[in-house]
């Protein structure tokens, strides 16, 4: 919200208190001023002249060289370039030595001709394009008639002016008008507000003879109020006028529309002008769409409804979406004599429904959205027929067409002062308390030592006793609020084994090399399901931001690639991280989406790259399954892992496996499919989900003290031919099984498929290691115990290479 300071000075006497100190003020009362915009910096010797003289430029096709009048004794030239400079304008002028946007100014010549300053634009003069009026936006700005020459531009066009930039929150939509702001700055200055007058002549002809207004869907439109005024001339506002609308933002059109948005702006109440005649039936119907029906908008757009979305008719087709944009075809033009001022309470969820479901957002759609104040909307219609009668002419009809089934009813807070002093910690005097709610013009009564409120309706956010808390504590002073000690009884805080073990694995994983990363969990319906560990019926949003972020995902991998190839194409090689985080799977007995936590990494490109050691190891498949399981020794689930080849959609499918916990399915790892990889741009790049919630719910041992062997092991190594598509896991438990109590690890160390080796074998070598912590092995034991091994192996299928 951008609040010019002038415009703010009509409601509240501002005089003395200088713009930092009163943002100062805003903010500590809790509405954060992001900026203070003076709009004369960089702007020196700024004059208003007449253009007497015009002639072309002779050595230009574009230039002229004008002879301006600034009320001195001579004409001074200078040369300009802009297509809409005309003899006779009253024009604004940096001279010699003057500066603009902060750049000095000088004498000098265009094209051999003499040029004493430069005549501007509203660009050039810092006021930003977008909020020009559409009649300047190519050209120089050209002001009214009597605008006295060698007047101070700077005071002409109200650029003496500061705009403080208001960083509301959604609860405070009070604070998204000036009168708004007004009750809030008059509250901390402890000075009374100045209610705008809304008095003005109407004509012996009735409103209701002329106009007739229905409201079919009184849900969503409780409240309508028409009022119509003729001989309307349409015209450029004045200069005040505009000045105010451009410091807040908005572009100036013509002064029927500038009024509706200057009321816009000054009450917060959105207003819409209609053209009476191209209304053409006499009639306004307020109704729900039927579905498919089009309307043009303002912004020349077709637009398709459907049947939730409410328009405002003229008995048979739209002409205006109600809340958020008129139709083009009723818009207020040069020909326009009648206008019908529209004010409306429409309900926020279906301004807001419309306003995304057309991909169209205005100023009315988030005043709507966020909920207006229903006894604004009577007097902003009085203000603006007030205003045509001044600014354009007309000629106000007697009375309003109203359809009122409003409640208006203001909430009723009942609140104790120590329920307030025990949420601040500190003593506020009752007296206090009901001066503070009155400075914020709330109706407040005492009995019985409570407090009885009755909020204002432009306060939508005051509902509960906690907001009253909330209105006190700010007024008085954040700031006064003593720092204090709580006191009762404590208990100290600790993580429940879940929380302890999860951060296990985020230190684990983080100590082996991996970044966390945090991802959306919301996605595409196409991306959803891919990767999932199992696959539920998926849960889609009502209302999506966008189809990208329409359904909660059944994997974290997705995503986690996603932000892999961002870092990738970002000439960052190699990347290693992980995500801890829910997946949704189905719907619980409550109707809710049932949460899982999962754990999911992706890596690519280099694990150890030292240049000095000259040592330089990829990626593969095996330094990802040794980071799997270190995390599984740290949580004691070593020897209840195993994992098994498997086909995963989207991985590589002879570089992927299944992790298995007591012999359930929990996970996989892989390589990405070399499709996948070339579709993100990556290369070799190997992957893992797993259940978080199946290894953290799994128990865990308590811990043992074992103590360090004292007599020394024996190690004995055995290679084994076998065939090709045998497992060494299965090997491995062969081999445990009969190795029996002596037998303490084994381990692969060597594989081995070459020339030497016949075709569909190879070779597999394990080392044996036998100890016992009550005395030293002696060979005959050792010996005894690895002819089992080998005999076993043996009676398998395996051969002693």
């Amino acid at each position: 919200m951008l609040v010019s300071l002038k415009w703010l000075s009509q409601y509240v006497d501002l005089q003395g208190l200088e713009p930092e100190v009163l943002a100062e003020k805003i903010t500590r009362s809790g509405i954060e001023v992001e900026g203070v915009h003076h709009l004369s910096d960089g702007l020196k010797k700024i004059m208003v002249g007449q253009i007497k003289e015009l002639k072309k430029h002779p050595d230009s096709d574009h230039l002229n060289i004008c002879q301006v009048d600034f009320g001195e004794e001579e004409l001074s030239q200078i040369v300009c370039g802009a297509p809409n400079v005309a003899e006779g304008q009253k024009i604004v002028a940096v001279r010699p030595n003057g500066y603009v946007g902060g750049k000095k100014i000088k004498k000098g010549k265009l094209r051999g001709e003499v040029s004493n300053g430069m005549i501007c634009s509203l660009q050039e003069l810092g006021i930003e394009g977008k909020v020009v009026p559409k009649k300047y936006a190519e050209g120089i700005v050209v002001l009214p008639e009597d605008t006295p020459v060698g007047m101070d531009a700077i005071e002409a066009l109200g650029l003496d002016d500061v705009v403080l930039e208001l960083g509301l929150t959604p609860n405070r939509s009070d604070a998204m008008s000036m009168l708004g702001v007004a009750y809030e700055v008059a509250a901390i200055l402890s000075e009374e507000i100045k209610l705008p007058e809304t008095t003005h002549e109407e004509s012996t002809e009735k409103a209701e003879d002329v106009l007739k207004v229905r409201v079919d869907a009184p849900e969503v439109n409780p409240m309508y109020t028409a009022k119509v005024v003729k001989n309307v001339k349409i015209a450029e506002s004045p200069m005040w006028l505009q000045q105010y609308l451009m410091a807040a933002g908005v572009r100036p059109h013509n002064n029927v529309v500038d009024i509706t948005n200057y009321i816009l702006m000054e009450y917060g109440q959105p207003l819409h002008a209609f053209d009476y005649d191209a209304i053409g039936t006499g009639e306004i119907v307020v109704r729900l769409a039927k579905e498919g029906e089009q309307i043009k908008t303002l912004d020349e757009q077709d637009r398709v409804l459907n049947a939730k979305n409410l328009v405002i008719t003229n008995g048979k087709e739209p002409v205006a979406i109600a809340g958020v944009m008129g139709g083009l075809d009723s818009e207020v033009t040069e020909k326009t004599t009648t206008v019908v001022i529209e004010s409306a309470y429409f309900d926020g969820l279906s301004v807001r429904y419309t306003s995304k479901d057309l991909g169209l957002r205005s100023e009315a759609s988030a005043r709507y959205e966020k909920g207006i104040d229903p006894n604004r909307v009577i007097p902003a219609a009085e203000r603006a027929a007030q205003m045509l009668a001044e600014l354009a002419g007309g000629e106000v009809l007697s009375g309003s067409v109203v359809i009122d089934e409003l409640d208006k009813t203001p909430s009723k807070v009942v609140v104790s002062p120590d329920f307030v002093n025990a949420r601040l910690g500190m003593k506020i005097s009752l007296n206090e308390m009901v001066s503070i709610l009155n400075r914020l013009k709330f109706d407040v009564e005492t009995a019985n030592g409570l407090l009885y409120i009755d909020a204002p309706t432009r306060r939508q956010d005051i509902k509960i006793e906690e907001d009253i808390v909330e209105e006190i504590a700010r007024l008085h002073g954040y700031d006064e609020i003593p720092a204090t000690v709580p006191v009762g009884e404590s208990k100290a805080g600790g993580l429940n084994p879940y929380q302890a073990k999860r951060r296990i694995v985020h230190h684990q994983l983080q100590g082996s090399g991996l970044y966390q990363a945090l991802t959306y969990s919301l996605t595409s319906d196409e991306l959803s399901q891919k990767y999932a560990l199992e696959t539920a019926p998926t849960t889609r949003l009502l209302m999506p931001m966008s189809e990208e972020r329409s359904t909660l995902r059944q994997s974290i991998l997705p995503h986690l690639i996603e932000a892999t190839s961002y870092n990738v194409s970002r000439q960052q090689d190699s990347v290693a991280l992980y995500e801890v985080g829910s997946v949704f799977l189905g719907e619980t007995e409550e109707g809710l989406p049932h949460e899982e936590e999962h754990i999911a990494a992706v890596m690519t490109g280099d694990w150890v790259n030292h240049a000095w050691q000259g040592e330089h190891k990829k990626v593969d498949f095996f330094v990802l399954k040794g980071i799997l399981e270190s995390l599984f020794a740290k949580l004691d689930l070593t020897t209840r892992v195993a994992y098994e080849t498997a086909v995963v959609d989207g991985l590589h499918p002879g570089r992927t496996a299944n992790v298995l916990l007591d012999g359930t399915r929990i996970g996989f790892l892989g390589q990405l499919h070399p499709a996948e990889q070339k579709a993100n741009g990556m290369k070799e790049t190997y992957v893992m989900e797993l259940s978080l919630k199946a290894i953290l719910a799994a128990s865990i041992e308590p811990l043992v003290y074992v103590p360090v062997p004292r007599f020394p092991s024996i190690s004995r190594d055995i290679a084994l031919v076998v065939e090709s598509a045998t497992k060494a896991a299965d090997l491995e438990d062969i081999i445990r099984e009969a190795g029996g109590k002596l037998l303490k690890d084994v381990r692969v160390f060597d594989l081995y498929e070459g020339e030497k080796m016949e075709q569909g074998k190879k070779s597999v070598a394990f080392t044996l290691t036998y100890s016992t912590p009550e005395r030293t092995l002696t060979d005959e034991e050792v010996v005894a115990a690895h002819d089992k091994v080998v005999a076993s192996l043996t009676e398998s299928g395996a051969e002693l290479r």
